[in-house]
């Protein structure tokens, strides 16, 4: 889900679809449809060797590539599935995997709407995987209240390990500035202003 931000814009969560999700489905139609599959995986490689190279520029600049040159293998991709979609059982697993891409195509392409955006959700899914791991050992949070809070430090550590820094050594040096830090100062203590000031303090 995306909430997105800017004038003219609709509050509220908008869905992005997973384009692993959708690439999942097509290689599951390998072994029944050699033909089509690949002709289908290779329209989404190529959608993601443009996540590739814009995986290390900042979000303006990743908007402006992919609409440089994702819309055209999109559209397509868009137009063999309409063609293809005709020649296969509705029931066969091509079938479904087209289905789907129709059924999701514009949360599919929502993620070039702006370069924050990720092209699928793997990213999202890796850093629950602790939580999945680890359910039986945390089953019950106590409370609601418990499980906003464990969401809270889910989400702290997990940007963490975004930006490859020690949750340790965040966490320890941000609980002892905590009692003393103004309100108006909260913001300079989240793990990415926390980085970017332990960065200047490195180079300076």
């Amino acid at each position: 889900m995306y909430a997105p931000q800017g004038e003219g814009r609709e509050p509220g969560a908008i869905e992005v679809a997973c384009w692993a999700h959708a690439r999942r489905k097509f290689f599951d139609a390998m072994s029944s449809d050699g033909r089509r599959a690949p002709i289908a995986l290779a329209y989404i490689r190529e959608l993601y060797a443009i996540e590739k190279r814009a995986r290390d520029l900042d979000a303006e600049k990743r908007h402006a590539l992919r609409g440089q040159e994702a819309p055209r293998i999109l559209a397509a991709f868009k137009a063999w599935l309409e063609e293809e979609a005709p020649k296969v059982l509705p029931k066969s697993p091509m079938g479904e995997a087209i289905t789907y891409a129709f059924g999701q195509w514009q949360a599919l392409t929502r993620y070039l709407e702006d370069g924050i955006l990720e092209i699928d959700n793997n990213r999202a899914e890796r850093a629950l995987r602790r939580v999945a791991i680890g359910r039986k050992n945390w089953m019950f949070a106590g409370s609601d209240e418990g499980g906003h809070r464990a969401a809270i430090l889910y989400s702290v550590i997990a940007s963490c390990a975004v930006l490859k820094i020690d949750p340790y050594a965040y966490l320890r040096d941000v609980l002892q500035r905590l009692p003393s830090c103004p309100p108006a100062d909260l913001k300079n203590l989240t793990p990415k202003a926390w980085k970017a000031a332990l960065l200047a303090t490195q180079v300076n």
